[in-house]
């Protein structure tokens, strides 16, 4: 602490992270992991200075074989959380918790100083009305960061869909590994249908189209898919064996199942008929919207629908997800089905993001 008071404290956490090349800093007090001392001076004075803008200077001790520098820069005193793979998580002023497990939106009490890089990923979420992203820890299953959110362009062309995709890697300063999801069928990153979005991205290879606006790697997938993922291993369907089904509905109704916790992708369930029309435009929440129904009215129409689920699965568990999983108590309790389990997602809209993000993990955390 200096003489007029100023106490500034970083946390290093070093458990996942091998030990830094000699030479590099003096051990932080009880870790066993080295700061540079330059790096933390020059923090401290920057701080002390009354600097409006301090930039994240301590790097990570072990990432990918380098020593790296984090360049996200914070607002003394309160700002945007370090960017993943910085070593210091927390706000000046903040007291740093255990762990390295944590959520590091603006103002968190609980963070740590110590980001694992290798398991951060990107994850980005295409819907019909808007495209969010933000950072995952893929081992905790948390959004790193408050996630953005911009319109879906309209129309909802490749070319406008991957602009917005790269302005979300800009916004974020991402550099490492990006999880896409797309409202269709998706085979080793083609697009092969395009229900409600601009047809020009039927038989579209996106993963090269992301790749090539991002100049990153990127994984796309279903969207549904990557929500049912997403629940089955943070969320309802954890842990669960049988058949677990996951139903999105907003613009449209997406569906995953899991079945002992392995993916089978690409159902479109929410395509099957019923009274002549597709279930969709009955029963997703864009119909509810668009047909001004209320939510017993709209609820009667999802017991409907999941009455033909049922008689097509047999699933043990549904999960309702999309932005309706917010609103549960408006209309679950006018739902019901012998045999089966149906519960609101408990990532809610935030499945996406992080089935995203968990599709496009490198294998071994590097």
């Amino acid at each position: 602490m200096d003489a007029a008071g100023v106490g500034v404290a970083f946390t290093v956490d070093c458990r996942a992270a091998p030990p830094p090349a000699a030479g590099v800093g003096a051990a932080a007090s009880g870790t066993g992991c080295t700061v540079p001392q330059a790096a933390v001076r020059a923090a401290v004075r920057a701080i002390v200075r009354g600097a409006r803008r301090v930039s994240h200077i301590i790097p990570h001790p072990y990432q990918n074989g380098h020593l790296r520098r984090c360049r996200s820069p914070v607002k003394a005193g309160g700002g945007r959380p370090a960017r993943p793979g910085c070593s210091v998580g927390c706000r000046f002023g903040d007291t740093p918790g255990a762990g390295t497990h944590h959520r590091s939106y603006p103002g968190n009490k609980g963070c740590t100083g110590f980001l694992r890089s290798g398991m951060n990923v990107l994850g980005i979420d295409i819907g019909g009305s808007g495209i969010k992203g933000a950072p995952v820890d893929t081992v905790a299953g948390t959004l790193l960061e408050e996630r953005l959110r911009i319109p879906t362009p309209s129309p909802s062309a490749p070319g406008p869909v991957a602009e917005v995709v790269r302005q979300i890697v800009e916004h974020f300063s991402w550099t490492g590994p990006v999880g896409v999801t797309f409202p269709g069928v998706v085979v080793d990153g083609v697009t092969r249908t395009a229900a409600n979005v601009d047809h020009a991205w039927i038989d579209l290879d996106a993963r090269k189209m992301f790749a090539d606006a991002t100049g990153l790697d990127v994984t796309v997938l279903n969207d549904a898919d990557a929500a049912g993922v997403a629940e089955a291993t943070f969320g309802a369907g954890r842990d669960r064996k049988g058949l677990v089904v996951m139903l999105t509905f907003g613009t449209g109704i997406g569906s995953a199942l899991i079945m002992d916790g392995v993916l089978i992708p690409n159902t479109e369930f929410g395509h099957i008929e019923i009274k002549g029309h597709e279930a969709e435009h009955r029963a997703s929440d864009h119909a509810r919207e668009a047909h001004d129904l209320s939510w017993h009215k709209w609820a009667h129409r999802v017991q409907e629908y999941l009455e033909h689920i049922q008689a097509l699965l047999s699933p043990s568990l549904i999960i309702i997800g999309g932005g309706v999983s917010k609103k549960a108590e408006k209309f679950l309790p006018h739902i019901g089905l012998a045999g089966a389990t149906i519960v609101p997602a408990i990532l809610q809209n935030e499945a996406g993001i992080i089935g995203a993000a968990l599709a496009a993990r490198p294998v071994d955390g590097h």
